[in-house]
């Protein structure tokens, strides 16, 4: 299951990343769910299961 929430976390930053450079913006959603993937991250690294 901690190797699924990574993956959507990274595939999150992507389509962030992706839209943010390319212009196109679909409102607050992304960037709350940006929000959630850093977390997703930030808690996988302090555990140390990176």
């Amino acid at each position: 299951m901690g190797n699924f929430l990574y993956i959507i976390a990274v595939v999150l930053v992507i389509i962030w990343a992706i839209s943010f450079f390319g212009g196109y913006a679909d409102g607050g959603i992304i960037h709350a769910l940006l929000i959630i993937a850093i977390i997703a991250i930030l808690l996988r690294v302090i555990r140390g299961t990176a």
